[in-house]
């Protein structure tokens, strides 16, 4: 099983409040790849990491069994969904066809106030930014696009569209150690500009074709990551 760093401060909060910790906690490293894709996450063993009876660890895991982060095999082991690199094209696809469609969807359907919340979401977004923290990027950058789902009005592409931004976040923790790091690309903090403007304008074709440039900028990012730091020596498209 991959490592699941525990402190006492969090064994205590564990204690007092059961799964939903145990959740957070899980899905914090995760995320921010502590654990690793493949990493083995069996139900005993991280009972006695948290202290908690395997109840709590059994719905936390089915919740993040939920979300695309944990997967069961065949043969019922438990473990970090694995992410192959010969896969990102296919997942590239689908987020671009969703995200264009609940995009133009916001530009036609949107209202006053999910346009103020689109905003404020941005702000946040954009704050997270200047801190520097990947985990808060990656939280407050899928708050901001779900805001914009949300004010498509359809609901059955906003159950769709979270659950590839929950699959998707592992590869913005490395996405955004790029950007932040790189000295040739010009600052993320306005990469959002151009949709909210679009929806604002309430124009549906330029809404579209904002979102999937925002798409294509995150997977030309993406793959010069891979390249530089990891795939040299692999086709990656």
């Amino acid at each position: 099983m991959g490592v699941v760093t525990i402190t006492p401060k969090t064994v205590d909060k564990v204690r007092r409040h059961g799964g939903r910790h145990v959740y957070e906690e899980l899905r914090k490293q995760i995320l921010t790849l502590q654990l690793k894709p493949g990493s083995q996450l069996d139900e005993v063993s991280l009972a006695t990491h948290f202290g908690v009876s395997r109840s709590p660890v059994r719905d936390a895991l089915a919740r993040l069994i939920s979300e695309g982060l944990v997967t069961i095999l065949p043969n019922r082991t438990t473990l970090v969904t694995p992410f192959e690199i010969e896969a990102f094209p296919k997942y590239i696809a689908a987020l671009d066809l969703t995200q264009r469609a609940v995009t133009r969807l916001a530009a036609l359907n949107r209202s006053e106030a999910d346009l103020a919340r689109i905003r404020k979401a941005n702000d946040i977004y954009v704050r997270a930014l200047a801190q520097g923290s990947f985990q808060e990027m990656s939280e407050t950058n899928k708050a901001f696009h779900l805001e914009i789902a949300k004010a498509g009005r359809n609901h059955y592409l906003t159950r769709y569209y979270e659950r590839l931004l929950g699959e998707g976040q592992r590869l913005l923790h490395l996405h955004f150690d790029f950007i932040v790091s790189s000295q040739t690309l010009t600052s993320p903090d306005h990469d959002h500009d151009r949709i909210i403007e679009a929806i604002a304008s309430g124009h549906a074709d330029a809404a579209e074709a904002a979102s999937q440039e925002h798409t294509l900028l995150f997977r030309d990012r993406f793959l010069d990551y891979m390249r530089q730091n990891l795939t040299k020596n692999i086709s990656i498209l």
